[in-house]
């Protein structure tokens, strides 16, 4: 089935007797046995729900896995996930990653005995070098925020099966619709729902999915143990996302393209920064491992009363935090989503006071170029 048509229908809920197009929201926290030693197949909506077993089979099917687990946020999901993870265990991640996962790493994870190492994790010789005995994992966004950097999914899976060492990827800013890490060689690829898959700004969620039933095992171990399950009615608001996935990803990429496009030929503007432009470095990996670029651009201004006065004056596109949604909006990643990344990080990823971080929507291009350039007046 492709991808467009399994979007729209997923996994069906298979207790509906209704008739019912869209998966019920099964509001129980506890479910009825029909005997000693009988199950409907649910107990506790914290081990599963209804609701919630239809979305992590979509969301398995979308991501070509054999499981998923669905998780209150990304960060939970993410929180999940290092917990499979001992003292004394090492995790080399991107050295671009989102600030709330560098937050987690360098203020939770560390805490509890787990090393990380941050590094440039598209350079497989610098990652080979950083190899320890007790490396246990890799840690890849890609493209990275804010600076979309790319990373070779299949050469750094070589490298990690060659080591034995597990290869996690946030696949947020793609989608499965553009890019399906475990046909690369991935083991886990991470999600915030709470952007593209959910789409409409209206509620959290994160995901897990993988090919191991080994893994999978873990996980729900993990996540029954630690309780951050997705609630029945978000499940229903993803899953109801989900059903104008593709359609939305096609219509933001086109509008990024041309944004992106606009944006290098204004004086004002000194970078731009989108995989989908040719002159991007990794253009040519993105195109062979991905089958689209995405809605998310960074530039980088001239001056740093530039980058406030677009803040302050647009009106289309708004100054919030989050991505993916129909809405376009604007971010400023040194006060915002990377606040908590020490000054001298920030310096050498080149996240300034001049960059913008902008997550395209859905809306006529042209308006969206007509409010950007109103910006630059």
């Amino acid at each position: 089935m492709r991808i467009d048509t399994l979007c729209v229908h997923g996994a069906k809920d298979e207790y509906n007797t209704t008739g019912a197009v869209a998966v019920p929201i099964y509001q129980s926290a506890t479910f009825a046995h029909p005997s000693v030693n009988q199950s409907t197949g649910y107990d506790y909506s914290r081990l599963q729900n209804p609701t919630r077993e239809a979305l992590e089979k979509t969301v398995a099917a979308l991501e070509g896995g054999s499981e998923a687990m669905a998780y209150a946020t990304g960060m939970a999901a993410m929180t999940v996930l290092t917990e499979l993870f001992a003292p004394g265990d090492h995790i080399m991640a991107s050295g671009d990653l989102y600030g709330g996962s560098v937050r987690l790493l360098n203020h939770v994870v560390r805490k509890n005995g787990i090393l990380v190492d941050y590094l440039n994790t598209g350079d497989m010789e610098t990652v080979k070098q950083h190899i320890k005995p007790n490396t246990k994992a890799i840690f890849v966004e890609t493209p990275t925020n804010p600076m979309m950097q790319v990373t070779d999914i299949s050469a750094i899976s070589e490298v990690a099966k060659a080591n034995r060492l597990m290869l996690i990827v946030d696949n947020t800013f793609l989608s499965p619709c553009f890019q399906n890490p475990l046909k690369l060689g991935a083991d886990v690829v991470l999600h915030s729902g709470t952007k593209y898959l959910g789409g409409h700004n209206d509620t959290l969620a994160g995901f897990l999915i993988v090919n191991s039933a080994e893994l999978a095992e873990k996980l729900r171990f993990l996540s029954k143990t630690i309780g951050a399950c997705l609630a029945p009615f978000d499940c229903f608001l993803i899953l109801r996302g989900i059903k104008t996935l593709s359609i939305r990803m096609a219509r933001i990429e086109k509008n990024a393209l041309k944004i992106a496009n606009w944006l290098k030929k204004q004086s004002k503007v000194k970078t731009v920064y989108y995989v989908g432009l040719p002159d991007h470095p990794a253009y040519t990996i993105s195109r062979r491992q991905a089958t689209g670029f995405g809605g998310m651009i960074s530039f980088e201004v001239d001056t740093e009363h530039t980058a406030k006065q677009i803040l302050e004056r647009v009106q289309t596109i708004l100054f919030a935090e989050s991505l993916g949604g129909v809405e376009t909006l604007i971010t400023y990643p040194i006060l915002q989503t990377h606040a908590d990344v020490p000054k001298e990080v920030l310096k050498s990823l080149g996240i300034n006071s001049r960059l913008l971080r902008l997550s395209v929507g859905i809306e006529a291009a042209e308006d969206l170029i007509a409010d950007l350039e109103a910006t630059f007046a």
